[in-house]
């Protein structure tokens, strides 16, 4: 990563003599290069010092990430992405919420936002309505959240497209009123309500159940009580789910589990509960106990590691985890605590901020001819290499 480093500032003649020996070594069979991620990764874009969205493409494309999640459906990087085959989440922002419960509204959005990406060429698989919504006291706009997934929903059926794009929407794991033990997983009396005409939403468009997810804050709020290393994947005794008898190791698990368990107690058990977000700081204020790269990089190492061996929850061990980790890049203007700009797995640079083996290339900010050609180049090996040590 010390090239792209490098690369970031040098001229396309200097950049293609960076990436040239690369390519010898993969031909070669010097260099393994890794098979795709099963990993999604979210893209925020809350900063003024982010890499343009068509070299963030090459650096994805080369860290073999093909699943994107944006918080809002931002056309320069949903073109910047046409033809790599990545998969996208677009969303729409709460602000926008309570007018896309007017199906005029919604089809108007989805033919501005969505439809000329799609005919592009562009794979966008779910729109997420909203983010968090009963997090928060704004009793209006959760009133309006259904009725605007309703809408978005029906406005893709008149377009041909249900079956193609879901909606559904993201929730903070504040949502929960009970999360231990797993098995006796509630949702919030308050949010209750609004959540049994949801999930029968969900199991009728056959939509998961999206939660944000952050073992960080347990740590952080109780660091004398909660062990570290349950929260980073680390070896531990595990917590026994006195009801079932399940142990988990780990607490995202516990977390994921809790929520399956709060939707059956409602009635449901065809909906998919996949993590819209996870992540841990790099970086935090004094009092933000735990955010330090070293414990970023085990949490966010030790999920990698569990999601390529394809483990599922001991609820649901036969299920693959879906996770999308936050986030892509560090985000220097975001509000709140120094915690909130340090999630990212790189800087804005392209250098790792920590070190997991994710290895990728952010091309030089004038990535024009010969370096552009020289990385596509790389790229088209790489995936090539990967083809054939699967075959």
């Amino acid at each position: 990563m010390a090239t792209a480093a490098r690369a970031a500032s040098c001229t396309p003649a200097a950049c293609a003599v960076l990436v040239i020996p690369i390519l010898v070594l993969i031909m070669a069979g010097q260099v393994r290069v890794a098979e795709a991620l099963s990993i999604g990764v979210n893209y925020g874009q809350i900063a003024n010092n982010l890499p343009s969205p068509s070299r963030v493409s090459w650096l994805l494309r080369s860290l073999k990430i093909s699943k994107v999640k944006l918080f809002d459906a931002d056309p320069h990087v949903l073109r910047a992405f046409l033809g790599t085959g990545v998969e996208f989440v677009v969303g729409i922002g709460n602000e926008a919420v309570p007018a896309m419960a007017s199906p005029a509204a919604a089809e108007s959005w989805l033919q501005l936002h969505v439809v000329p990406h799609l005919r592009a060429g562009a794979r966008i698989t779910c729109i997420t309505v909203g983010n968090e919504v009963f997090k928060g006291n704004d009793t209006a706009l959760q009133a309006s959240l259904l009725p605007a997934m309703r809408s978005v929903h029906q406005a893709l059926g008149a377009l041909g497209l249900q079956g193609r794009v879901n909606v559904t929407t993201a929730h903070s794991l504040d949502i929960m009123g009970v999360s231990y033990p797993p098995s006796a997983g509630a949702f919030h009396p308050s949010a209750a309500p609004h959540l049994q005409p949801f999930l029968a939403f969900l199991s009728a468009a056959r939509a998961p159940f999206l939660i944000n997810c952050y073992p960080y804050f347990a740590y952080k709020d109780d660091p004398a009580r909660v062990p570290l290393e349950y929260v980073l994947f680390q070896p531990n005794a595990g917590v026994v789910d006195p009801r079932t008898r399940l142990v988990y190791d780990n607490m995202l698990y516990a977390q994921v589990d809790a929520v399956y368990a709060a939707i059956q107690a409602m009635g449901h058990t065809d909906i998919d509960v996949k993590v819209s977000e996870t992540g841990w700081p790099s970086r935090g204020d004094p009092d933000e106990a735990g955010a330090t790269p070293e414990n970023a990089g085990t949490y966010i190492g030790n999920l990698l590691r569990r999601i390529e061996m394809k483990q599922g929850t001991p609820l649901r061990p036969q299920a693959p985890i879906d996770v999308y980790v936050f986030a892509l890049f560090n985000e220097n203007l975001k509000p709140g605590p120094a915690s909130e700009r340090n999630y990212g797995l790189f800087y804005p640079d392209g250098t790792p901020v920590y070190n997991v083996g994710l290895r990728g290339y952010l091309p030089p900010m004038a990535s024009h001819g010969a370096a552009t050609q020289v990385i596509h180049w790389f790229l088209l090996i790489a995936t090539a290499s990967v083809v054939f040590a699967l075959s």
